[in-house]
């Protein structure tokens, strides 16, 4: 199987950033003339933390390339031993692909409201339904379970930090974002908050 997941992850996640990240982005910039893409190079918390999750990205495709390479290139990154077997791999196998489809599912649902990072110029419907009547971030709870099935499938020192990294940052994002929707939808989002759960 090792062998089989050396190519297969490889593409698998090019596969999985075209479709969560690439292709969304483009369908709503051609749909509302808007880059959706608001992380910049201010110097405060909000485009920090789009500084910090490029950061986690590459060291995700960099852990995924270290495997492909080989067991002596692989060994560098401190693999746990204990937790490399087959039920663990397909585990994290399920979870990586029902996170993308989660996350389609979900940016399907947003259409023209998709960002990546928080638009302060731009008004964008606050979506209550669908996948969004089950989770308030559904998008960012695909992104946490993905980090935590490639964990699952390569448990070593690298994916543990990506891990845990990537669930205090998210935590920190949706914060920010919690803030300014309660300030662009006051009471409407009062109301979602109170009806439907961050995650699930």
């Amino acid at each position: 199987m090792d062998n089989f997941l050396r190519i297969y992850l490889v593409f698998y996640v090019v596969f999985y950033f075209l479709c969560a990240f690439v292709f969304p982005t483009y369908t709503t910039w051609k749909k509302t003339g808007l880059n959706p893409i608001v992380f910049g190079k201010e110097d405060n918390a909000h485009h920090y933390i789009g500084f910090v999750m490029k950061i986690l990205i590459v060291l995700l495709f960099a852990a995924i390339i270290c495997y492909a390479a080989g067991h002596q290139v692989y060994n560098y990154l401190i693999p746990i031993h204990y937790l490399q077997n087959h039920w663990m791999q397909l585990v994290g196998l399920v979870l990586v692909h029902l996170a993308l489809v989660w996350i389609a599912v979900a940016q399907y649902q947003m259409n023209t409201s998709w960002r990546i990072g928080i638009d302060e110029k731009n008004t964008t419907e606050l979506k209550t339904k669908g996948i969004f009547g089950i989770s308030r971030n559904p998008v960012f709870l695909g992104m946490l379970v993905t980090v935590l099935g490639i964990f699952f499938i390569l448990p070593n020192a690298l994916t543990f930090c990506l891990v845990l990294t990537t669930y205090f940052i998210i935590q920190i994002q949706i914060r920010l974002e919690e803030e300014f929707l309660t300030k662009q939808h006051p009471a409407d989002y009062l109301l979602y908050k109170k009806s439907v759960r961050r995650f699930l």
